[in-house]
This record gives C-alpha cells, sequence and structure tokens, in this order.
C-alpha cells in the first residue's frame, strides 16, 4: 500500500470541486490525447470541445467532469493526494468519451453540446476509429501505474457493464409499451447501472485503488458510483420530459416524442390507474406527447422517478458509510451525489 502525505484543503461546494478536479486532470488529458495518431487525436480533441474541425483551437467548458472528480475523489478519499487519482480520471474520460462517440453513431444523433458530433463531422468510420483510439489510450494508461493489472481489471469489468447495458437500451426500443414483453422498471435500473452507474463507480474506485485504500473501500466507492448512476440516469429521464429546453438544449418532451422508454413513462404505466390505460393507448398510437406527458404525472410517474432517484442517492450515502474515508473527500463525495440529482428535479 503506497503511503501518501494527509490531503489538507478545507471542504468545497461543489462547482469548486469540479473545478480544482478538471484543473489538476486537464494538462495529464490534453497530453494522453497528444499521444494518439495526429487525426485521431483531432477527433478526440473536437469531441473534447478543445477544436474545431480542422484543428483550429476553441475554449468551450467540456462538460461537468464528473468521471474526474470521483477519481481524484476517490484517492484523496483513501488518505492520498488527488495527483494520486490523475490516471484514473485520465482513464474514464477517455474511455467515457469513446462511449460517447460510439453512443452517437448507434443513436444517429446528429449533434452533441450544441454542434455536430464526431460521425457527423468527420464520417462514421474515422469516429469509430477514433473512439477504438480513446479506449487503447485509457488501457495504456491505467497499465503504466503501479496497479495496473488490477486497474485494467476494474475498466475491464465497468465496460462489460456498459456494453451490457448499451446491448439492453437497444433492445428496449423494440419490446412492446404493454403485455408480457414490456420492459419492467426493475430491468430499467440494471440497464442504468451498467450503462451508467458501471463507469461512475469504476471512477471512485480506480481512484481508492490507486491511492492504495484497501479492497473493501475500494468495493463501496464503486457501488456508490453505481447508485449514483441510475440516480443520475433517471434524473435525466425527468429532465428529458419536462426539462428547460434552454438548459438541457433539448426540446420539450423530446424523449416522448422519441418514444423512449424511460424510467418515468415505466413507473406510470406499472401503476393502478385509469391513466395508466389512457397513456399505454396514447402512447400505442404515438399520440401527442404533451398529453402524455400529461398522463405520465397523473398516473404518478414523476413522482415515482424523483422517489426512485432519491433512494439511489441515499443508498450511494450509506455505501460510503460502510468504510472510513478521509475528510474532507467523504463529504465531498456526498455533496456530488446530491448536488447531480438536485437538477431541478
Amino acid at each position: 500500500m503506497t503511503t501518501f502525505p494527509s490531503v489538507a484543503h478545507a471542504p468545497l461546494g461543489t462547482p469548486q470541486v469540479l473545478d480544482r478536479c478538471r484543473t489538476l486532470v486537464g494538462p495529464a488529458l490534453r497530453e494522453a490525447v497528444g499521444r494518439l495518431h495526429p487525426w485521431v487525436g483531432e477527433m478526440a480533441a473536437y469531441s473534447f470541445g478543445w477544436c474545431e474541425v480542422g484543428g483550429a483551437p476553441v475554449t468551450a467548458s467540456g462538460g461537468k467532469g464528473v468521471r474526474q472528480a470521483l477519481a481524484l475523489l476517490g484517492a484523496e478519499a483513501a488518505g492520498a493526494p488527488g495527483r494520486a487519482g490523475v490516471p484514473a480520471a485520465v482513464a474514464v474520460e477517455l474511455v467515457h468519451t469513446f462511449s460517447l462517440l460510439h453512443d452517437d453513431i448507434m443513436d444517429g444523433d446528429p449533434a452533441r453540446r450544441r454542434r455536430p458530433t464526431v460521425w457527423k463531422a468527420y464520417g462514421t468510420g474515422p469516429a469509430v476509429l477514433a473512439g477504438d483510439g480513446l479506449f487503447a489510450l485509457a488501457v495504456e494508461t491505467l497499465a503504466e501505474t503501479g496497479a495496473g493489472g488490477e486497474a485494467v481489471r476494474l475498466l475491464s469489468a465497468a465496460l462489460g457493464d456498459l456494453v451490457r447495458g448499451q446491448a439492453d437500451d437497444l433492445l428496449f426500443a423494440s419490446r412492446d409499451w404493454t403485455g408480457p414483453g414490456r420492459v419492467r422498471p426493475a430491468e430499467y435500473r440494471a440497464m442504468a447501472e451498467h450503462k451508467t452507474g458501471a463507469l461512475l463507480g469504476c471512477a471512485a474506485a480506480l481512484g481508492a485503488l490507486l491511492g492504495g485504500a484497501p479492497p473493501a473501500t475500494v468495493a463501496a466507492l464503486d457501488r456508490a458510483g453505481r447508485h449514483l448512476g441510475i440516480a443520475f440516469q433517471i434524473v435525466d429521464d425527468v429532465l428529458g420530459i419536462w426539462g428547460d429546453p434552454a438548459v438541457t438544449g433539448k426540446p420539450v418532451h423530446a424523449d416522448l416524442r422519441e418514444g423512449k422508454k424511460t424510467y418515468p413513462v415505466l413507473a406510470a404505466l406499472g401503476s393502478p390507474t385509469p391513466a395508466a390505460g389512457r397513456l399505454a393507448a396514447l402512447l400505442e398510437r404515438a399520440g401527442d406527447p404533451a398529453e402524455a406527458a400529461a398522463l405520465v404525472a397523473e398516473a404518478g410517474g414523476r413522482a415515482a422517478a424523483t422517489a426512485e432517484a432519491r433512494h439511489h442517492i441515499g443508498a450511494g450515502e450509506a455505501a460510503l458509510a460502510e468504510v472510513p474515508l478521509a475528510a474532507p473527500a467523504a463529504d465531498e463525495l456526498r455533496a456530488i451525489l446530491e448536488f447531480l440529482v438536485r437538477r431541478d428535479l
């Protein structure tokens, strides 16, 4: 077990934690991407929001950096300095971006963060290649650490779950809204844990591993991240129906327009209310999304989704409480859990 000096910074608010972690990880992430083939590296840089097509640099936020923060806080919670978790943060950020490149192709999404997706900007084949390059770079980044073998094993397990979750998500689209073949909320929770939670859990667990944490702490942080992933996905589902387009970047009722089987809809369909029957009939004929949104709420789908998200945040906090964690990182981890599901829910 590696020994590090104790972490001494005071607890920060969540936005400040995310900023601090992005600042620490940013140079290492850019250095890693710089090792790719120049063309592949340009597509990777474009996907991170660092440049335009052709390589002209731009200034962009590049997202919240939640996975980066979880990795660094995982290391700090183990009593190590945040820099011990930087390779974990770089690896999970590379894998996350790799998964987005491939997801955009599979879903046919033409835009992300209000600009063309990589496959739209460069072509499908090049986008697949860029994703593959990012994945290979993530494995290389972890393999070069002192815990290389175990770190790569953790990442591989998370990737296996991510693939399972993505496969289930794609298959849900072809299943019926009602009847014996319908998607149950429990199946949806398993999909969300795999597709979203596995990599969040992996981020925190990898940071803890590189910070010298014992196996019980690594496992507890992985569980906390998985619960966070389920909650995060359900909150996204709520925002995908009722969120402010100025905040979400999606049209109002976007997920209903696309016929997505999201948690609020599945919970509403399973409720013993007259509204559930009317909702099922409306969905079967691809009726008015605004009417569907009202029926989902009337059947209790929105309330059920909110309760489910908060349940998983509570479960994530309970996982963190199972093992001793260093302050202030433990408090900052708990704050991130709450912050990510407080988005206008």
